[in-house]
């Protein structure tokens, strides 16, 4: 039992603090609207169903951002093959909330991890700070908090 209320615990740390870094950085935003490249986007940064005309409650929009954070958590999980602290699991999380699962699972950030290069799997979030070849400040701040949670620990 000890091990089930452990994986309860390390999965609602994960959660907590990936939603807390999604809605600091992402915002809510009741009504679509186009982010810097184009994409359709409402809530908490949510794409996948986000169409231009659309106005969410802030209910649908929590529920959104938990459902896409638990899609994230998935992704993460399926790829990294090694260890995590729930801080550098979050952090991930959060990245894999706003990058999307491809581009985490295309990265050098995901190979050095997988290789045991923690710190330099950390240093590889200060270089997505671009989005439509513009860097972004959004971004930057994003990620610098993003490889302070991922170096907890190094």
């Amino acid at each position: 039992m000890a091990n089930k209320s452990l994986l309860a615990a390390t999965f609602a740390a994960t959660l907590a603090l990936a939603g807390a870094l999604a809605t600091t950085h992402e915002g809510l935003e009741n009504k679509t609207y186009l982010d810097p490249v184009g994409i359709p986007t409402n809530c908490y940064g949510h794409t996948a169903t986000a169409k231009i005309g659309q106005v969410k409650t802030t209910a649908e929009c929590k529920k959104l951002l938990n459902e896409d954070l638990l899609i994230a958590i998935a992704d993460v999980e399926s790829r990294v093959k090694v260890e995590l602290t729930i801080e550098r699991r979050a952090a991930l999380v959060d990245f894999v909330y706003n990058v999307g699962g491809t581009k985490f699972g295309s990265s050098t950030l995901l190979k050095k991890l997988n290789a045991g290069d923690a710190r330099g799997a950390c240093a590889e979030l200060s270089r997505w700070v671009y989005a439509g070849g513009v860097k972004l400040r959004g971004l930057v701040t994003r990620r610098a908090e993003e490889r302070v949670l991922c170096e907890v620990g190094l």
